[in-house]
């Protein structure tokens, strides 16, 4: 069993799927493993530290050669797998719906690819969850983005100059991200409050000592679907929401937005009306501007500045934490691969629950429903 690694060719991309820790723990299950030069060095990992480890080091045609299985943190392009075995996997974050045709290519040269995105949200699959794990990175990155172009300090400052006040934060969006978001913003010193459509993360709101700000008016409504995600809200619902933001968002400092729904744009959460009511200076970070944006106006990898207000927001966030980011979305890989590897045969052996949730081609043709309309 061979296992490869490449180095991620999308533009900005400075994660790599696989860390000595975890060669190093696939390698003691029996697999060989094969990694491309250069790999891990936005990672902080030279090529050394995988050789080290009993990794062979070579470019992409010979880490490909006879390859089984290859991890990837975003999907390779079907023609650099043109060495792999017949039905080789590809494992790594697909972006199915944009990419679709990759997933058709994959499909064509007969492999066999798992959208790690896709894993279903159960007990078991945890710790397998790249969404959870690169989420709460990137919540943590825009808060320190956010205060870093913000031009005033964070927590309250008595001073015999005076007081400074505490710079109001309201984060949109209560998912992983957004939690760490809250939890960062309070450990900075800020005044926090966020909003969600899911009830639910109330409680969880006030676990972390910010305010919730929630639509009261509209009952009956329950804004989560299948596996703990957001849902599309009625029309009733959103014009509630627009309100209640639009009174609360102009005495906010700083918002961050972190609401997507998966295989569907970015809902819009703020509008350009809504900005002209913040004051100058203020800083408004976009998480979901890689998917359309939460914000309008906002553009990913550029600060773009309306009524004096700053929106920012980077296509890629866990991206600029790259050594974080890596370890853990690599952990995330050998825990699912590791999860159901056969001793005897030396290779996992999906399970029907979690093969079937991940599994987007086989035999040639694009298999999973949410693909196939």
């Amino acid at each position: 069993m061979k296992i490869a690694v490449l180095n991620e060719r999308a533009p900005g991309e400075a994660r790599v799927a696989a860390t000595p820790e975890t060669v190093k723990k696939f390698i003691a299950l029996g697999a060989e493993l094969a990694v491309e030069s250069g790999a891990g060095i936005a990672a902080s990992i030279p090529d050394d530290q995988y050789t080290a480890m009993g990794v062979s080091v070579g470019d992409a045609a010979a880490t490909v050669k006879g390859a089984d299985i290859v991890l990837g943190v975003q999907g390779p392009d079907a023609a650099l797998l043109a060495g792999v075995n017949p039905g080789a996997w590809v494992v790594a974050g697909l972006d199915p719906f944009a990419q679709r045709q990759r997933i058709d290519a994959y499909a064509a040269a007969g492999l066999e690819a798992l959208a790690m995105e896709f894993m279903p949200r159960i007990t078991r699959a945890q710790s397998m969850d790249i969404l959870s794990s690169q989420s709460n990175l990137a919540g943590y990155k825009a808060v320190l983005e956010a205060a870093n172009a913000y031009g005033r300090a964070f927590p309250m400052m008595m001073t015999a100059a005076g007081t400074i006040s505490a710079a109001k934060v309201f984060v949109m969006g209560v998912g992983v991200a957004g939690l760490q978001a809250i939890a960062t913003a309070r450990r900075l010193g800020a005044q926090v409050s966020a909003t969600d459509v899911r009830s639910a993360t109330k409680e969880q709101i006030q676990s972390l000592g910010a305010k919730p700000v929630f639509v009261e008016s509209v009952t009956g409504i329950e804004g989560e679907g299948a596996g703990g995600y957001a849902t599309e809200m009625s029309e009733e619902y959103q014009k509630a929401q627009a309100e209640l933001v639009s009174s609360h968002i102009a005495k906010q400092d700083i918002v961050i937005t972190t609401a997507l729904i998966p295989g569907r744009a970015a809902p819009r959460l703020v509008t350009d009306a809504q900005i002209a009511t913040m004051k100058p200076g203020s800083v408004i970070y976009d998480l979901a501007v890689a998917q359309g944006g939460n914000v309008e106006g906002s553009v990913a990898d550029q600060t773009v500045v309306k009524h004096g207000v700053k929106i920012i927001g980077y296509a890629n966030t866990p991206t600029h934490l790259a050594a974080d980011a890596s370890a853990l979305f690599a952990r995330n890989l050998y825990n699912f691969l590791s999860a159901f590897w056969d001793k005897e045969a030396c290779r996992p052996v999906l399970d029907e629950e979690i093969g079937d949730a991940v599994r987007l081609t086989q035999g040639g043709k694009v298999v999973h429903e949410r693909l196939l309309g």
